[in-house]
């Protein structure tokens, strides 16, 4: 079975999180399949706007612990690789979010341009909870979105908080039942896609254009704190303890 869908259809290409029974945790050859999904994108003319859905049940919840424990990621894996890709996207992306989004979940949507969310999409970051510090420069992208002392609850305490939440502070677009997301965003795809494409890139890269250089650095920069955190106690113990479905115990570092 196909971990990510990819369906392409009057200029909208499609990518489904395919992994149920893992709630579509990303593993390195998802990120690998998506990282070169966008930049094949970005290139052909024929792709007018991106969408990334899940399931009505879940987005996903982030990284596979299991995966990422064997593989961990750093400035040259597939899951970097992955996340410049999306955030140097010329092409409207967009997400239909239902259920948990969990940390690049939901770190991947700061870098979409139009977001559709399930009333029961639940988004976190749980990064500082795992050892480790945000990632896809969503430490810089965050507090400009949320502003400062919002961005510091949801990244400092890293505890979800639900569609309503991302609402109010402009995460996304709308929220609808469950059941109508996908058809949302495929009909929102499709509107931009019979755009005329030029003007589409050049209003998207007029809006992200001055910041793009900063978002990269930031996400370099976050990267190189990432691979240093991971390799320490606390990242350890804090996997090692969501693997044993105990809880972590930080007591001594």
């Amino acid at each position: 079975m196909t971990d990510i869908l990819q369906h392409r259809e009057t200029g909208v290409l499609t990518l489904t999180f395919n992994r149920l029974e893992r709630k579509n945790s990303i593993n390195v050859a998802m990120y690998g399949v998506l990282a070169e999904a966008f930049e094949q994108a970005a290139g052909d003319a024929q792709t007018r706007a991106v969408v990334i859905q899940g399931h009505e049940t879940v987005f996903s919840a982030g990284n596979d612990i299991a995966d990422f424990l064997s593989r961990p990621k750093d400035q040259e894996s597939p899951a970097f690789r992955f996340l410049r890709a999306i955030a140097a996207c010329p092409k409207p992306v967009l997400a239909a979010v239902c259920g948990p989004a969990v940390g690049v979940g939901t770190t991947m949507l700061l870098h979409c341009d139009l977001i559709y969310a399930g009333d029961n999409a639940a988004f976190s970051m749980p990064f500082v909870n795992l050892g480790l510090c945000p990632e896809a420069a969503s430490s810089l992208l965050l507090p400009r979105l949320f502003g400062y002392h919002r961005a510091a609850e949801a990244l400092l305490l890293g505890e979800p908080f639900l569609a309503e939440a991302a609402l109010e502070v402009g995460l996304v677009n709308r929220v609808v039942a469950p059941a109508e997301c996908s058809a949302l965003a495929q009909a929102q795809a499709r509107k931009l896609a019979a755009k005329p494409l030029a003007s589409l890139m050049a209003t998207k890269q007029l809006m992200k254009g001055a910041q793009q250089d900063v978002v990269r650095c930031q996400m370099d920069e976050e990267g190189a704190t990432f691979a240093r955190l991971l390799t320490a106690p606390a990242a350890r113990e804090a996997m090692t303890a969501f693997m044993e479905k105990r809880k972590p115990d930080f007591s001594n570092l």
